[in-house]
Parts: C-alpha cells; sequence; structure tokens
C-alpha cells in the first residue's frame, strides 16, 4: 500500500504503538506530539490512549455514557467538547483517533487559517470520493475562528464531507455561529475532581511512560495540597508534579516541593471570556444574597486574576443601585468612595476600599424598588412618546407662552402646608399610574411611610378642585 499524503499521516502500523496512529481498521490521523517521546511533558506522555485508561468525565464516558458509546461503536457525529482547560478534551479526541476507521485530522485554530482548512476539506472529499471513507476534522481552540471562517465549515458538515470535532474553553453559545451549532451535538466537561487528579497523579508515578523510572514517591500531604492546587486541571496536575520532581532532593516528594512547584500557578479566569462572567456573576449574588464572606472570596479571586478594579467598581455601583436602592442610600455613596480611594491609592492599598464597599453593600438592607420602579416608568415612557406635558407644569420663559397658560395654576410645593401641593406630575392619561412603591426594609419603611402621608394630604385636598394623583399601583 502506498503512503498516504502527509495532510494524514501514514498507514496503521507505520507508527510508535500509542503515538497517535489509527486502530480499529486502518484509519488515520496526523502527525501530533509523540507521546511515547521520553522528552515529550508529562502531561503528553500521560495522555490515555482507550477510553479505560481516561480518568473524569464519568457521565459521558464512564460504563453506558453516551460519548463512550459514539466512540466505541464508531459512529461519531459531528460534535463540540467544551470543558475548562485541561479536562480532558484533547484527550477524548486522540482517543477517536485511534479507535475511528475515519480518517482524522488534528487542526489548530490557533496556528493553522482558513487556507488550511480549504485544503483539509479538498482532500477529504477526493478520499471520500475515492475510498468512501470520510474524514474527521478535530478543531481544537474553535472559538478562535471569527464567524466568516466558521462558516466555511457549514457545506462540509452538512454534506458529510467531515465529521468535525470542535474543542473549547468559552460557551458555544457565545462563540460558535448558531448554524454551525445546529449541526453539531455539545458535550459538556467539568473541571476534574481533587481525587481524580490524585489518581492521574499516582498514575503518572507508577507507570513507565511517565515517572516510574525515577521511582519517585509522594507524601499524601503533598498529592492532596498539588490535587486541589490544580483547579480541576489535570495538565496543570502534572506539569507541578514533573516540576516537584524535578526539585525534589530524595526519592520522595514532599509539601515543600509541591509549593515550589506551584509557586507560578495561575487562577482559571479569562477576563474576556465566560469564567470573568461566571466569577462576577457570583460575587453579584453573594451580594444579593447578604454573605459577605462568599463576596470577599470572589472579589479577592478577580483582583487576584488581575481584572480591572475599576470594571468592579462600577459593579459594586450596579448593585448598589439595582439590589439595595432606597434601602440603603449611603450604599451608592460608599462604592463611589470606594471607586475614589481606588483612584487616589492604587493596588495593593486601594484593594481594600473595594473591600469594605463589598462588605457594606452584602450587610445592608436589600430592595430593588428602585429598579422596579424605574423600570415600570421606562415602560411607560416607551408606550406613551407623545404625551403632551400638562398645562401647569410647563415651562413659560416668554410672554407668548404665559399668554398661552404656560405654567398657569402652578403651586409652589414648600411654600404649602406640609411642603405638598394638590397637583399632579403625570400626563392625563397616566394618572393614577404609581411606578415606584417603597420596600418595608431599611430606611425604604419610613420612605413608605412618607410617600403615604403625601398621598394623604393630596386626597384631602380634592375639594379645592386640583388633580389629584390617586397613586395606584401601575
Amino acid at each position: 500500500m502506498s503512503e498516504e499524503p502527509s495532510l494524514f499521516g501514514r498507514e496503521e502500523g507505520r507508527g510508535r504503538p500509542g503515538g497517535g496512529r489509527a486502530r480499529l481498521g486502518g484509519g488515520e490521523t496526523t502527525p501530533a506530539v509523540d507521546p511515547t517521546d521520553p522528552g515529550a511533558p508529562l502531561a503528553t506522555r500521560m495522555r490515555p490512549t482507550s477510553l479505560d485508561d481516561f480518568v473524569g468525565q464519568g457521565k459521558l464516558v464512564g460504563p453506558g455514557g453516551p460519548l463512550r458509546e459514539l466512540i466505541e461503536r464508531d459512529r461519531i457525529p459531528s460534535l463540540i467538547l467544551w470543558g475548562p482547560p485541561g479536562c480532558g478534551k484533547t484527550s477524548l479526541a486522540h482517543i477517536v483517533a485511534l479507535m475511528t476507521r475515519l480518517a482524522f485530522v488534528r487542526f489548530s485554530a490557533v496556528t493553522e487559517g482558513i487556507a488550511r482548512v480549504r485544503a483539509v476539506i479538498a482532500e477529504a472529499a477526493e478520499r471520500r470520493r475515492a475510498t468512501g471513507r470520510g474524514t474527521i476534522l478535530f478543531v481544537d481552540e474553535i472559538h478562535r475562528f471569527n464567524k466568516a471562517q466558521q462558516d466555511a465549515f457549514l457545506p462540509h458538515v452538512e454534506a458529510g464531507t467531515v465529521v468535525l470535532i470542535g474543542a473549547t474553553t468559552e460557551n458555544p453559545s457565545f462563540e460558535v455561529i448558531g448554524p454551525l451549532l445546529s449541526r453539531t451535538r455539545v458535550f459538556v466537561l467539568e473541571p476534574l475532581s481533587a481525587q481524580e487528579l490524585a489518581e492521574v497523579c499516582r498514575r503518572a508515578l507508577r507507570e513507565e511512560r511517565g515517572l516510574a523510572g525515577s521511582c519517585l514517591e509522594i507524601e499524601e500531604e503533598a498529592l492532596e495540597r498539588l490535587a486541589v492546587a490544580a483547579d480541576g486541571d489535570a495538565r496543570r496536575a502534572l506539569n507541578a508534579l514533573e516540576t516537584a520532581a524535578e526539585l525534589a532532593r530524595s526519592k520522595r516528594i514532599v509539601l515543600v516541593d509541591v509549593e515550589k512547584a506551584l509557586q507560578h500557578r495561575f487562577a482559571r479566569y479569562d477576563k474576556g471570556g465566560e469564567e470573568h462572567y461566571n466569577v462576577i456573576s457570583a460575587l453579584h449574588k453573594a451580594v444579593r444574597g447578604s454573605d459577605p464572606d462568599g463576596a470577599l472570596y470572589w472579589l479577592a479571586r478577580m483582583l487576584e486574576a488581575g481584572e480591572d478594579p475599576m470594571y468592579i467598581a462600577r459593579r459594586l455601583v450596579r448593585m448598589a443601585t439595582e439590589d439595595i436602592g432606597l434601602a440603603d442610600p449611603q450604599a451608592l455613596a460608599i462604592c463611589i468612595g470606594a471607586r475614589d480611594a481606588y483612584h487616589f491609592l492604587g493596588s495593593p492599598e486601594g484593594d481594600l476600599a473595594l473591600a469594605e464597599a463589598t462588605i457594606y453593600l452584602a450587610a445592608a438592607p436589600k430592595s430593588n424598588r428602585v429598579y422596579e420602579g424605574f423600570s415600570r416608568a421606562r415602560r411607560a415612557a416607551r408606550e406613551t412618546p407623545a404625551e403632551p406635558v400638562p398645562i401647569h407644569l410647563r415651562n413659560a420663559p416668554t410672554a407668548l407662552m404665559k399668554e398661552l397658560g404656560y405654567g398657569r395654576d402652578y403651586v409652589y410645593d414648600p411654600s404649602e402646608p406640609g411642603g405638598v401641593a394638590p397637583q399632579s406630575y403625570l400626563p392625563d392619561s397616566l394618572l393614577g399610574r404609581r411606578f415606584y412603591e417603597a420596600g418595608d426594609r431599611g430606611l425604604e419603611a419610613e420612605i413608605a411611610a412618607r410617600l403615604d402621608r403625601f398621598a394623604q394630604m393630596r386626597s384631602r385636598a380634592r375639594g379645592t378642585g386640583m388633580p389629584d394623583t390617586g397613586m395606584t399601583s401601575s
């Protein structure tokens, strides 16, 4: 059999076992980093070569799991693997490459462009015409393709020229175009648990392809620390283990070795991606739930990950107005003060001002009545954009306007008994509508009583012939 073009690698049996070459029927795959190379990183050498070797994602690839059945039956549809770094997306694609009877092409959206896509599609079409066999195209970091680039896949996925497997750390709902998303199945992968990461590390220490040749052991406390610190990322865990093994001064990896290996650990946080919105959502909900500990934790996570403190300050101001409002008007002043303090002090001293504002918001009484009231008023404004201003409320800067009655019968409220004049302040079609309804928490309880008193004063003045709002709910 002649050798296939380099795009598809070499035929079965010409590569090293487990080295990314196909099994089960002679599929082909493009060469990748050889996991059997002793110079390859530990995370690459430990890449699983079968589903039984795969750790984690039990709901998907465990016994009876939907993805496992598709792989074992060699009935792979176009699909998207969505999950955080180091959860097994590329490893699952590697297993597909080993087990499928289709040609398998690995493609990186980071390093390769649309011209390469066209070349792959053209060769896949030629192969299908010649042999009747299809091609699996694995696209790593598929979210890095823009809309036009993703559009290029559509006709070929629909026609079956290629089976597309995309891997992404970003939410496909936002990063993959709708037409392509509708033609694929999305499988959601979860971060690995600390127990699963510990098992990954134990295997690396006892298997020949890993660190078995070094005859190393690891103390349980060090293993637990590494597994927790890896944040569900198997690659991070194995990289840290490999570094700790190099730092170990004996045949036993101890806690201090792991701590040194983790010194350059970074939080999983993408300021422009989904995790950014997940974390700020967690901060907002902890504040809304009156939990200062949870709020402080998510605030710290954002600051430690390098989030713009002014973005956080803006969100705190939003929380003060949306979730607290007039239940504690001081909350808004506290947040503005925290913003100014950060401008004045910078980091790290200014971080404390943001922390103080966060705690204040979490501890403050909550009310969304300002938010709801303004939403109702805005909706009414959109529904009645041409309602004329009542004559008595109009400005009268000229003699003609005064002759036309502008401002006539307006009563200056501060001069009236109790500071309330018996007049209305809404267009005639909206008389009686109430947009803001004060709650019974914090200062709003006092505001509610005050507004009720104003309404009663206006009601008593109805006999004067002046219009009354009626204060009925919107």
